[in-house]
This record gives structure tokens, C-alpha cells and sequence, in this order.
């Protein structure tokens, strides 16, 4: 149990380094939906789609590297070479991927539609994003959670901070300030976004130049080709995954006509953010479990314990599904501002149950990744991109955003069937099924019924989410207090 509560004390650190940020990062949607700060909601609907292009690009500059180093590392006598040689790699990939991508610049914003004044910023904001990955990963790595959650949290305060000042503040002071009118740009309001991120990106490369220092650079080029073979299925598995979270947005500008798309998708990513409280906790849950998976995989049972660590998860996760789609409309007002988000409301209860079985997933995977079979983490990535491609391609002209939460939700919940079915083959776990499916089913059936037939109707609603809470409690509780003893 020991090894279990270790887990749950770097989940929780790593929890913060994940959950405060975003959280801070959560409160620039009230900024960015409150009526004046942005144009439009097809403002935020432009700001979403250069953010999916963002995620997409920010996956192939760190081409499974990341997720290779943490297998590399923990198996390695010779820490200081696996180091050596994917730092190398990441630094000589993301310099030429920079000056290859700022010299086409005109041809990529042309390609993908998007602005060229917005393209030369986030062409620098990935650079400084893939030069922080490994960095990043040693400190997971090396069990240094408190540093790794200092480092992130400033990162977003600057950000939120920057976003503030250049949304909020700048243009009253630009009225009664010659410095501050200099700098104060009317209707810049996207730019001023990537600006912030772009600056709070360059001081966490600062604070990481330490690391850089340390390295010892030297390139193995045997071991660069063995992490390669492991990386690139997890890079296909990291781009579905990406096609899965953010593609949507970039279908519905393709698909829906000219006039609407932007507003359209603006309603979707801001009623989408609601999902955030699940987002976040699967996210911090994945950063505890990635370096536990590996480290422990060679323990007397560890089988033992991942089905444990995956009922845990389950119970928290659908806590969370039915204490937020219960709330939902108290929550909307004060996340989005505005009334004219609200009519993508629809999509939250599926879009939260989408990300509880990503969550479940990526405890799943554990199979794939400690028996180095990654290309079944591709496959099933892939499988997963295909469904997200076709049924938004399918639903999007008939349902907008509706059919863009239907295939996630697809995607996702075929992913986790998928690593299911290939995982009790080539690495049996002992889940406890009938546990897990209780839970799930339940959750789920609640959610609906509360959401799509009483919504708002909170004398049903939190019953019900009593009623759930009372049985996990009751078949829990000998767990909990044993944990509690320990």
C-alpha cells in the first residue's frame, strides 16, 4: 500500500502542477466571453482553431520523445546518455523545424487559413514549448513534483497576468499614458493572446537553462535509434490523439459555412471548457501513473496494483462526471460570461463522459508501454482518428457541434474497448469489471437523465448524485480506511 500512497502524494503535487495552472488558465474564459473584451464570439472561435493547430504541431516537435525517455531512463544503467542523446535530438529537430517553418511562413498561413501575423508568434511559441519537453521529463523522472509544479504555475500567472494587463487594462491606461498609448493596439486583442503565451513561454525556458548546463551532450546513436523505434508509434498515437482533442474545431471551419463557422466553433470551445474538471483530473492522474507504470513494472505483482489504480480512478472520475453535469447551469454564468455561448450547452454531458474514457484509456495503456508494444498504442490511436474524422465529417453538416461531441465520444469510448480487449490478451490485469461497470453505468445513466430529462431540476438531480456517492462509500470504505491506516 505503501508504493500506492506514494502514487497518490505525486499525483496530488503533479495535480497541482496541472490543475492550479489550468485552473488560473480556466478563469481567461469568463476574460475572453465577457461581453467587449474580444469582437466577437467568432473571435474566440479563431483563437480556438490556431490553438488546435497548435496542440497538433506541438505533438510532432516532441515526436514520442518524451513518453521514450521515461522508458529509456528507468531501464538504462547510463542515465546521463539517454539524457545526453534525446536532448540532442529535441534541439537540433526543433531549431530546423523553426527555420524551415519561418521561412515558408506565408505558404503554412495560406495552407491552414490562418492569419500571417498570428503564424510568426506561434512559430516561436512552439519552438520555446519543445526546447522545455525534456527538461520537463527529468524532473518527473527524478521525483521532483515540487519543482515541476513551481515552474508550471509561473508559467500560467504570467500568462493570466499578460492576458489581464493586455485585455483588461491596457486600453485605459493607453487613454491617460503616452508609453502606454504606444504600445496599445485597437482590435489586437487575438494577438495580445499569443503574445502572453509566447512571453510566459520564454521565462520557463529561462528558469530550465539550468538543466541545459548540466547535460552532458553526447549523442549515442544506437540508443537514438532504439528510442526512435519506441517513439514513433507513440508520435502516430499522439497525432490521432491530437485529430481526436482538437480537429473538430478545424472540420467545423472547413465544413460549416463561411458566415457561422467561427461563431459556431467559438460557442463549441467555450461550452467545451466545462469538461475542464475532468480533463484535469485524468491529466494529473496520467502524470502520476506514467513514471509509476514503468517504475514498478518489474515488482513481484504489479498487475495487482494497476487494477487497483484503474478502479480508484474510476470512482473519483465518476464523482466528477455527475457533480458537474448536476451543476452545470449554476456553473455556465460564471465561466461564460456571455449568454451567446450558452446555446452549446448540449455538448457538456458528452463531452465529459468522452474524456472519462480517455481517462480510463490511458490507465489501460499501461500493457502496451511496459511490454515496449507501442504500435498497439498506435493502432488503436489511429482507429480512434478515423472514427473522429469520419463521424464529424458525417455529423458536422447535419448537427454542427453536436456531431463534433458525438465523435468524440465515439472515438474515445472505442479506444478504451480497444486497449481492453488487446491488453487482457498480451498482458493480463485482473479488473475488477463488475466493480468498474457498476460505477460507469451508473454515472453515466445518472448524468443523462439529469442532464437531457430534469436539467435543472435539483430536486432530482442531487439526489441522485447523493444516492451515487452513498454506494461507492458503501463498497469502498474498507478501502479507505485501510488507506487512511497506512
Amino acid at each position: 500500500m505503501s508504493a500506492l500512497q506514494k502514487l497518490f502524494k505525486q499525483t496530488f503535487i503533479y495535480g497541482l502542477a496541472t490543475v492550479l495552472p489550468r485552473m488560473l488558465t480556466f478563469l481567461l474564459v469568463p476574460l475572453y466571453t465577457t461581453p467587449n473584451v474580444l469582437d466577437s464570439v467568432a473571435d474566440y472561435g479563431k483563437v480556438s482553431i490556431v490553438f488546435s493547430w497548435v496542440i497538433i504541431f506541438n505533438v510532432i516537435l516532441a515526436y514520442g520523445m518524451e513518453t521514450a525517455f521515461f522508458r529509456f531512463f528507468s531501464k538504462e544503467e547510463n542515465q546521463d546518455k539517454v539524457v545526453g542523446t534525446s536532448t540532442i535530438s529535441l534541439l537540433i529537430s526543433s531549431v530546423l523545424f523553426f527555420l524551415a517553418a519561418f521561412f515558408l511562413k506565408e505558404q503554412i498561413a495560406s495552407a491552414i487559413g490562418i492569419e500571417l501575423e498570428y503564424i510568426k508568434i506561434v512559430l516561436w511559441i512552439l519552438l520555446l514549448d519543445a526546447l522545455v519537453i525534456i527538461p520537463f521529463a527529468w524532473l518527473r523522472a527524478n521525483e521532483k513534483p515540487k519543482k515541476y509544479a513551481i515552474i508550471k504555475i509561473i508559467n500560467v500567472i504570467i500568462n493570466m497576468g499578460l492576458n489581464l494587463f493586455f485585455l483588461l487594462w491596457l486600453k485605459n491606461l493607453a487613454e491617460g499614458s503616452t508609453f502606454f498609448n504606444s504600445i496599445y493596439i485597437p482590435h489586437f486583442q487575438i494577438n495580445y493572446i499569443f503574445i502572453s503565451i509566447l512571453i510566459a513561454s520564454a521565462v520557463t525556458l529561462l528558469l530550465m537553462l539550468p538543466f541545459y548546463v548540466k547535460v552532458k551532450y553526447k549523442l549515442d546513436s544506437k540508443l537514438w535509434v532504439l528510442m526512435m523505434r519506441y517513439a514513433i508509434p507513440v508520435l502516430i498515437a499522439g497525432l490521432a490523439f491530437a485529430v481526436n482533442e482538437s480537429f473538430n474545431r478545424i472540420m467545423m471551419d472547413y465544413l460549416l459555412p463561411s458566415d457561422i463557422a467561427e461563431e459556431k466553433i467559438g460557442m463549441f470551445a467555450a461550452c467545451y471548457k466545462l469538461a475542464l474538471f475532468m480533463t484535469l483530473f485524468a491529466t494529473a492522474y496520467k502524470l502520476g501513473i506514467e513514471p509509476y507504470f514503468f517504475s514498478h513494472s518489474k515488482s513481484k505483482t504489479p498487475q495487482k496494483n494497476y487494477a487497483k489504480i484503474l478502479e480508484y480512478f474510476v470512482v473519483f472520475g465518476s464523482v466528477i462526471l455527475l457533480g458537474v453535469v448536476v451543476f452545470a447551469d449554476l456553473l455556465k454564468p460564471y465561466i461564460i460570461r456571455s449568454e451567446e455561448y450558452w446555446e452549446a450547452m448540449w455538448i457538456v454531458p458528452l463531452i465529459l463522459i468522452a474524456h472519462l474514457c480517455l481517462g480510463i484509456y490511458h490507465n489501460l495503456s499501461v500493457w502496451y508501454k511496459i511490454t515496449d508494444r507501442t504500435k498497439f498504442g498506435a493502432y488503436i490511436s489511429v482507429i480512434g482518428a478515423i472514427i473522429t474524422l469520419a463521424l464529424n465529417y458525417w455529423l458536422i453538416p447535419i448537427m454542427d457541434y453536436k456531431g463534433s461531441a458525438i465523435a468524440l465520444l465515439a472515438a474515445y469510448g472505442s479506444m478504451m474497448l480497444l486497449s481492453y480487449y488487446f491488453g487482457r490478451k498480451h498482458y493480463p490485469i485482473p479488473y475488477n469489471l463488475k466493480k468498474i461497470g457498476l460505477y460507469l453505468l451508473l454515472s453515466i445513466a445518472f448524468s443523462v437523465i439529469s442532464f437531457y430529462k430534469f436539467r435543472e431540476d435539483y430536486m432530482i438531480g442531487i439526489p441522485m448524485l447523493l444516492l451515487f456517492i452513498a454506494l461507492v462509500y458503501m463498497l469502498e470504505k474498507n478501502e479507505l480506511k485501510q488507506m487512511l491506516k497506512n
